[in-house]
């Protein structure tokens, strides 16, 4: 581009249209459900939501017409305002990732939104920190992402092949591995009842339902709570396939240069991220508890300049659930190292397993034991019976769990890594830069310093800003963070002996 000043597409006053089609589909549904016979209410809305819709439009087209944009040698530009105006000017050294993102709308009409990101996620929830271009053509966005993007090579990479990973149809089997399965058919229903209450709907008195929980009451619950179960589980798990696909479609992972590693993703709303060498400061292979009993894990980049937190685990995620050879080759790709196991993580002290089992007889088999027991003693004898065999099945799953927490944690030092891994539930093995390690925070509580551990935070200026090695030996606490990270803890280090 030569500096001057540019428009954005004009067919984004089509993509802003979009938003009639929930307003029309409920007063669709309305009828729908009153047999076409509209109330005052339904016309009333009707003239609410014309009179908006020709509000909307003209504003519309006055901004189109005042926005504007360039870019010049040193710095993209966007003016925008109607009544009062604005200038906004980013350095383009601190551009931190350039995104293209689309929903279905904007796909239909060539067009996708492009997002600018300093880094910065102050304010706004983060919003400070990132400049939106809404909306350029497909053609116009993408040379706009290369020219942002086109800054001295910060570092060079590594030979090898630059695509680290593309879709797989086989990785579909890992879609139903979360625990989402289930709390995602309870959201969609919860909000569909909702919806249809607001429209004025009773969703009780329709028939089918009204008909469904009849015979739901009227049956053996016996027969009939296992086959819900079965029919939650069935829809959660092809809402499961449906969503994957749709974030995951024509997925693709390479490094588009010496210096960039992009995503790219999406069926109906194509999504595209950019990630900077300088700013990637490690990767969490993260392994949720039934996607490794599947085995497979998906991965997240430790990377700063995506935004502010919420914005960062979501644009953060480089490969979705996959095998996990996949996931450990896509690891050694983003860090730049040889693939394959590295050497074993050290082993925490018997004392941290023995917290593990306090905390999940305390907190996790006791108080329902106690519950129970109490209600039993002062109600009916058959609550006690329920307690003890509360006890008895959850006893041996508590105690599974917290070995399986303990096995799970681990930490080490690989060449220029330090890593980090812990959790049963949520397991996440984390490898970060040695040198992007800023400050180390030593935690003890008095239970913790009496079993002589300590949890010990490595801060980085990426990803969730700190990650911790959870319940390490307190003596080996300091001499660890000063040989990972030397020069941060030495001269608060107070050496006693002889």
């Amino acid at each position: 581009m030569n500096g001057q000043w540019r428009r954005l597409d004009p067919r984004t006053l089509l993509a802003h249209c979009a938003w009639l089609g929930a307003p029309l589909g409920s007063l669709a549904l309305t009828a729908l459900a009153t047999g076409g016979r509209l109330d005052a209410r339904a016309w009333i809305t009707l003239a609410v939501i014309a009179l908006v819709f020709a509000g909307i439009t003209a504003t519309g087209f006055l901004t189109w017409r005042r926005t504007r944009y360039r870019v010049t040698a040193d710095s993209l530009e966007l003016r925008t305002g109607l009544f009062t105006r604005r200038v906004r000017a980013v350095p383009l050294h601190r551009v931190r990732s350039v995104d293209l993102t689309a929903n279905p709308v904007q796909r239909l009409l060539g067009l996708t939104v492009l997002r600018a990101g300093t880094g910065g996620g102050g304010g706004r929830g983060g919003r400070e920190g990132e400049l939106s271009l809404e909306a350029l053509s497909r053609s116009e966005g993408e040379r706009l992402r290369a020219e942002l993007l086109a800054r001295a090579a910060g570092a060079g990479r590594g030979a090898g092949d630059p695509v680290l990973a593309v879709a797989d149809a086989r990785w579909l089997r890992y879609a139903p591995l979360t625990f989402w399965v289930f709390g995602g058919v309870l959201t969609v229903a919860g909000s569909a009842w909702r919806a249809l209450d607001a429209m004025g709907v009773e969703p009780w008195r329709i028939g089918f339902l009204r008909d469904f929980f009849r015979e739901f009451g009227n049956s053996a619950l016996w027969v009939t709570v296992p086959l819900a179960l079965l029919v939650v589980t069935a829809l959660g798990v092809v809402g499961a396939v449906l969503l994957y696909t749709e974030n995951w479609w024509r997925y693709r992972l390479e490094w588009t240069d010496a210096t960039t590693l992009g995503v790219r993703r999406g069926l109906f709303t194509t999504r595209a991220v950019s990630l900077e060498r300088v700013r990637l400061c490690g990767v969490a292979l993260r392994e949720p508890l039934l996607l490794r009993a599947g085995g497979g894990a998906s991965v997240r980049a430790v990377a700063g300049g995506l935004g502010n937190r919420e914005e960062n685990r979501r644009r953060s995620v480089v490969l979705p659930p996959a095998p996990r050879a996949v996931a450990e080759r896509v690891c050694a790709g983003v860090l730049g190292v040889a693939a394959g196991p590295g050497p074993a993580l050290r082993p925490h002290p018997r004392a941290a397993l023995r917290r593990r089992v306090m905390r999940a007889l305390g907190f996790g088999v006791l108080p329902v034991t106690v519950a129970l027991a109490a209600l039993g003693w002062l109600l009916t004898p058959a609550l006690l019976y329920c307690a003890a065999v509360w006890t008895l099945v959850a006893v041996p799953v508590a105690l599974a769990l917290a070995r399986d927490a303990y096995r799970s944690l681990g930490h080490g030092v690989r060449g220029r890594h330090l890593v980090v891994r812990s959790g049963t539930f949520g397991r996440e093995t984390v490898t970060l830069d040695r040198d992007a390690v800023l400050a180390w925070t030593f935690t003890q509580t008095p239970f913790s310093r009496r079993s002589g551990v300590a949890t010990v935070t490595a801060a980085v200026a990426a990803g969730e800003d700190g990650y911790r090695i959870r319940d390490m030996s307190a003596q080996e606490a300091v001499g660890f963070a000063e040989f990972a990270a030397p020069g941060i803890v030495s001269e608060f280090v107070v050496r006693t002996g002889a």
